[in-house]
């Protein structure tokens, strides 16, 4: 959480906290950090209040008369921890995003409706069977992380791996050779991470046996053309993509902070369906529709238009904290009796949906109106590009 977030929470919050964390050839103290943003907060989080701290590495930081060891606390407490009854609309979790684009939102997210759709998502969108061992590489901090790494895997009684440090640490096979070691069946990356990698070349690709894998997903942002081709293309003509995803699916899903789980993959869907690159098909209770300047439905395939969902579904934010007037502002003034995702998309010639970016990031040109992730794709073509990011501002012309 921001120091921002944590200024709107309420006043009786604590601060929870490593001694350190890791990052690539070194340990950071994170209690230092703490303290420093605690600071940033007056009137919302001081050192008058207990602060409980994780022995995460185990060596020695500064400690406060207020602090309070988890260890220590959760051995004199009982092993038996009866279940709390909850209502399907109790607050399960509050998530404050970014903030990239204004101040941090937290959202509220329901008991019944985010679980359900989060364990829907995870077993179907994955193919999640009872043994599988699945991988969520995502930020746990992050939505991505709550959805796939925690709530929809333990949901299912999944294994789920939680990792730490980045891709390229000690080197770029740090992925294929957790594959290997721990025998992954499904791993969930975003596709900067792809890219990142595609660009190491296939050597570290390579020295690893990837053929427990039968899954690989990508969340975050748009999965540019080259990326999709450099995974289903040039890597199979040097039989690595056979080795990467044992013959079997790459997967590009839709999803955000609000959404509570996936709206659009390409997957489920019947048997052996193809796989195209981008989102393509709605989940289960998802009727996306594209939406024109004048808030009519676009009828029709091969056109493009603002992405909005047309009824509710069990997993959509219920609210944000403190500011439920900002949450009917955002998210459903815009384009009245519909959820606006705030996302352009295009539907092809057969009806699937692709993402083609923000839609406050349009860029116009000529009177012709280009997503940020369309200009990004064709910079991504160039070899010598590893990765863009192109962000529009104003212009008199």
């Amino acid at each position: 959480m921001t120091a921002g977030g944590v200024f709107q929470a309420p006043a009786a919050t604590s601060w929870c906290r490593n001694d350190h964390y890791h990052r690539p050839g070194s340990m950071r103290r994170q209690s230092y950090r703490a303290e420093e943003d605690s600071q940033r907060c007056p009137g919302s989080v001081s050192r008058d209040q207990e602060s409980v701290c994780i022995q995460r590495t185990g060596n020695q930081v500064p400690a406060h008369q207020l602090d309070i060891l988890l260890e220590q606390a959760m051995a004199s407490e009982s092993t038996e921890c009866p279940p709390e009854i909850m209502d399907a609309n109790d607050h399960l979790f509050m998530l404050y995003t970014s903030g990239s684009t204004g101040s941090p939102k937290g959202l509220i997210h329901a008991q019944a409706g985010y679980l359900l759709h989060a364990m829907m998502a995870h077993k179907f969108v994955f193919d999640y069977c009872p043994g599988d061992i699945y991988a969520c590489v995502a930020d746990v901090g992050w939505i991505t992380g709550h959805r796939f790494v925690v709530y929809g895997p333990l949901c299912n009684g999944a294994t789920s791996i939680l990792f730490e440090s980045v891709p390229t640490y000690p080197d770029p096979g740090r992925y294929w050779e957790m594959v290997e070691r721990l025998k992954v069946n499904q791993i969930y990356l975003a596709p900067t991470a792809l890219r990142l990698l595609l660009k190491s070349g296939d050597t570290f690709v390579k020295k690893y046996d990837r053929s427990s894998l039968r899954t690989l997903g990508c969340v975050g942002e748009p999965l540019n053309h080259e990326a999709w081709n450099g995974i289903m293309m040039s890597l199979v003509t040097k039989g690595v993509i056979l080795w990467i995803l044992g013959g079997k699916q790459v997967r590009r899903t839709c999803l955000v902070s609000e959404t509570g789980a996936i709206c659009i993959s390409p997957r489920p869907s019947a048997p052996n369906a193809e796989i195209r690159h981008g989102p393509m098909r709605p989940f289960f209770g998802i009727n996306p529709q594209l939406l024109n300047e004048e808030k009519q439905e676009i009828q029709g395939n091969n056109v493009s238009g603002a992405l909005c969902i047309k009824q509710p579904w069990p997993g959509l934010a219920r609210t944000i904290y403190g500011n439920h007037e900002r949450f009917v502002a955002t998210y459903l003034k815009d384009f009245p009796g519909y959820y606006s995702t705030g996302d352009g998309a295009h539907r092809d010639a057969d009806g699937y949906y692709h993402i083609t970016g923000r839609m406050d990031d349009v860029i116009n040109v000529t009177g012709h109106r280009l997503g940020t992730a369309e200009v990004e794709d064709a910079m991504d073509e160039h070899e010598a590009v590893a990765e863009t990011a192109v962000v529009g501002f104003p212009h008199d012309i």
